[in-house]
């Protein structure tokens, strides 16, 4: 419910002051996010005298890939906890401080600190994320027409942060210590708690109570049956570490790994059985909902690519080019800046583009953006085989070839990301709205999980062959999507 005294405020550039609050956290919070995961692989697969864990790349690709995909994973559960139990506010403030705890740990140097590490950033992350943009919306009322603009400031804070963190975390651990970049991204998390408590009086009531339960009793029994499995779920993971770590149990993490892809799968199955066996549609609505698995299939195969910024590309920036501009050698986990620079200074020329074209009547639909996205992203990939072919014979490529490839990656991001998200709601029945914003979420979770195993072929493939199979896997996706974009917008009615 909007508070009627932040809706009314406009103490923030015509915003509610609350937003700069929030601007200011989800900033700091990507900070801590892009600023660790700028050197994730790079740490993992550094010999050990060089200070890493000393990981091949088939181990760290599959660490890599289930951390990405649990941190989107778990703002189901995050999300669900803050409705039904603590609000969105509580579920920000302690999502932050676990998270920070999570990258204090990573600063000591030990393989049990960072595995915990990991740990703590997932499930803090799983609070925070999905929590903090609902109480971006709750500042506005419904027909406040400045919640597009405010949700615009609000993701220019998230690249913000983006941005900067390679730059710092980035030099600190390439250039200083690993674990040093790894602590400067929790010292920048606890920044972003600091401001956001102090800043919570500018929030009014926005996400501070739960959905009040249908009765008492109900409350009663929601909250022991949450404390009875949250314990049971702590403990059989608390148990399973320590096995793992004394050795009573033999597991490693290519073995987790692999359990949390048949786990997503199941998921992804089981979802989507639900959805499509149920009666409960109208025949417009389920129409829209065949649409939404298509769109959901074609994001996980985009952010299976693009979420390779952190590992492939990653290694490739670190291992075959040449970072050196004027003299000088630059960290090469600073590339990780340019999707968030592309991204400033783009985003305001894809909405300029899409609304000239819209008055026009020439805007192409959701499905014909999302195939573009696709194209465009595997563009990226294709354009490295020539790099990669000069990386196979000794040569330390121009970094150019990976601003070429991160500006086309970034492009098809414009044009799949803010459409997907819009798309969701427009196409998803109302009564399951938010559970459609969930799904966009797994989508994502379960590219990333796909991204990080690919990425684990880094030094079994020839880099061509690899960089060729995945950029021609993307565009012939899109190729494909473009072909059903007519019969999809038969099916989604009056929605473009």
């Amino acid at each position: 419910m909007t508070d009627s005294a932040t809706a009314r405020d406009t103490g923030f550039f015509g915003h509610p002051r609350g937003l700069a609050t929030l601007f200011f956290t989800e900033m700091w919070e990507r900070f801590s996010y892009y600023g660790m995961r700028a050197l994730l692989i790079l740490f993992m697969t550094a010999s050990l005298t060089n200070g890493g864990l000393g990981f091949d790349t088939a181990t760290a690709g599959a660490i890599y890939g289930l951390y990405t995909s649990m941190v989107y994973m778990t703002t189901l559960p995050g999300g669900w906890i803050a409705d039904r139990l603590i609000g969105q506010r509580r579920a920000v403030l302690y999502g932050g401080i676990i998270i920070a705890t999570g990258h204090f740990s990573m600063a000591f140097p030990s393989v049990a600190t960072f595995y915990l590490g990991l740990f703590l950033i997932v499930i803090g992350t799983g609070l925070l994320k999905g929590n903090i943009s609902v109480i971006v919306g709750r500042l506005y009322a419904k027909d406040d027409i400045r919640r597009d603009a405010g949700f615009s400031i609000y993701y220019m804070g998230i690249n913000l942060g983006a941005f900067i963190a390679p730059l710092v975390c980035g030099y600190l651990g390439q250039r200083v210590n690993w674990h040093m970049g790894f602590a400067a991204a929790g010292v920048g998390m606890a920044l972003g708690v600091v401001q956001y408590v102090l800043g919570a009086r500018y929030l009014g009531e926005a996400g501070l109570y739960p959905t009040p339960p249908e009765s008492p009793q109900a409350g009663d029994r929601l909250r022991r049956s949450a404390l009875v499995w949250g314990t049971a779920v702590l403990v059989l993971l608390a148990a399973l570490g320590i096995a793992a770590y004394t050795g009573a149990i033999a597991v490693t993490a290519r073995q987790i790994a692999d359990a949390a892809g048949v786990m997503l799968l199941a998921i992804v199955v089981i979802f989507f059985g639900w959805l499509f066996a149920s009666g409960n549609w109208t025949p417009d609505e389920r129409k829209k909902l065949y649409v939404i698995g298509v769109l959901f299939l074609a994001a996980a195969l985009f952010w299976s690519v693009f979420e390779q910024a952190g590992s492939t590309l990653n290694l490739f920036a670190d291992r075959n080019t040449h970072n050196v501009v004027f003299g000088w050698s630059y960290p090469s986990s600073w590339f990780q800046s340019l999707n968030s620079l592309f991204l400033i200074i783009f985003a305001p020329v894809f909405a300029w583009l899409w609304l000239r074209l819209a008055r026009t009547g020439q805007e192409p639909s959701s499905p014909a953006k999302f195939a573009m996205g696709l194209i465009l992203v595997g563009a990226g990939f294709v354009i490295l085989i020539w790099a990669a072919r000069l990386a196979e014979q000794g040569v330390q490529v121009s970094p150019m070839w990976l601003v070429i490839t991160y500006l086309l990656h970034t492009c098809g991001e414009l044009c799949l990301s803010p459409v997907g998200l819009s798309a969701m709601t427009k196409l998803a029945p109302a009564r399951i709205g938010g559970l459609m914003m969930g799904v966009w979420f797994l989508a994502t979770s379960v590219g990333n999980f796909i991204g990080g195993r690919v990425s684990s072929l880094y030094e079994s493939w020839p880099l061509p062959s690899l960089f060729g199979a995945v950029g021609t896997f993307a565009i012939v996706a899109g190729l494909l999507l473009f072909a059903f974009v007519k019969p999809m917008k038969r099916l989604m009615g009056e929605v473009n």
